[in-house]
């Protein structure tokens, strides 16, 4: 990590004056990393292998999906497992490389538009949410993207930064909690307007939405990444749930005030949708009792596809129909998350997209 005093010289040395597009923007794909064996077993990998079939199944319809695999025996196992769930391989590709986990939203490229509007990775430093997870081979996974399909990239490691710390609706406003981007083990020594100048550089931001979030503990080691709670559902939409739940989900009276000022570039008000919580705490397939309720917020938008969680609770399709409507253009695909969900996440969180050229 650099100090404060040298910290303005990456940040100026690789300044591109471009920008992230918002999720909705077209996609050239949408990259993976396929769950394995070798960092947490067997068990691990198969109780959230069906989701990632769902996954591609839905996203091979919309766009090219990249699958990042540990080794040339997974990409031989992984084609077997979708060939035998009649998923078609034909907008499908491999790249293998070690990984730690999945999390492809917080390790893997970060997209963006130069100045010059060519399609650039920005690589950021990845160190397990704070030194909480093993994440070396994950941090290298933005390089191997870059060589494999020959885009420049921006080497960015003495800045931690996951994506789904990030929101960004592609107007110029980012929005993001201080827990999970200024911790004593994510960029403490770094001031939020040394910071700030970091990501106005890298993604074309020019206005910060901050909530303060909460530490999360044992139980969410992302410490309230924004992706689980408050999207840009389109440029001028946040996509969140109501006040009540957000104060369940952990948030302070303080930061749901904020969100529900918050106002785009423009100072206009954006417009919100809600979605609820599910109904009863979630239990995974195999009979695990969570002990808390899940979030429609860590969805995922596809050229032609929202990938949405499901939790086999009677809000799945509550959910799936506000979304239906915020998307009408798309289809909306539910995708069983229960057992991931054990592990921390949804769908969002094992989802990164790939803009398109322009």
């Amino acid at each position: 990590m650099l100090f404060a005093s040298a910290f303005a010289l990456p940040a100026t040395a690789h300044a591109q004056s471009g920008y992230m597009p918002d999720e909705t923007s077209l996609h050239e794909g949408t990259w993976l990393q396929w769950p394995h064996e070798y960092t947490y077993g067997r068990a691990y990998r198969d109780r959230i292998e069906s989701t990632w079939v769902a996954m591609t199944r839905a996203l091979a319809t919309s766009e090219n999906v990249h699958i990042i695999v540990y080794n040339n025996v997974e990409k031989a196992r992984v084609r077997t497992v979708l060939q035998a769930a009649g998923v078609s391989l034909a907008k499908v590709d491999f790249l293998v490389r070690p990984t730690d986990d999945v999390w492809v939203r917080d390790n893997g490229p970060v997209f963006v538009y130069d100045r010059d509007d060519k399609l650039t990775i920005t690589d950021w430093g990845f160190n397990g949410w704070g030194n909480d997870a093993p994440y070396r081979k994950d941090d290298s996974v933005p390089g191997a993207v870059a060589r494999k399909h020959g885009l420049p990239s921006l080497d960015l490691n003495d800045v931690v930064l996951e994506g789904g710390a990030i929101e960004v609706d592609g107007r110029g406003v980012l929005m993001a909690t201080r827990s999970s981007t200024r911790e004593p083990n994510r960029n403490a020594d770094l001031s939020q307007p040394e910071f700030e100048q970091v990501l106005r550089d890298q993604l074309g931001v020019a206005k910060f939405i901050w909530l303060d979030g909460a530490p999360g503990g044992k139980e969410d080691i992302t410490d309230m990444h924004i992706d689980g709670f408050a999207r840009f559902g389109t440029p001028d939409t946040i996509v969140t749930m109501n006040q009540a739940d957000l104060r369940e989900w952990g948030l302070s009276d303080t930061d749901v005030a904020a969100l529900y000022r918050a106002t785009d570039i423009d100072e206009a008000p954006y417009r919100f949708v809600q979605l609820p919580l599910t109904q009863r705490d979630v239990v995974t397939s195999y009979g695990y009792e969570l002990g808390y309720k899940g979030s429609y917020v860590n969805y995922y938008v596809g050229n032609t596809v929202v990938l949405v969680p499901e939790y086999k609770d009677p809000n799945d399709t509550v959910a799936k129909a506000i979304l239906q409507r915020l998307y009408p253009g798309r289809t909306v695909v539910g995708i069983d998350v229960r057992n991931l969900y054990r592990n921390g996440g949804m769908v969002h969180c094992v989802t990164q997209q790939q803009p398109a050229a322009l």
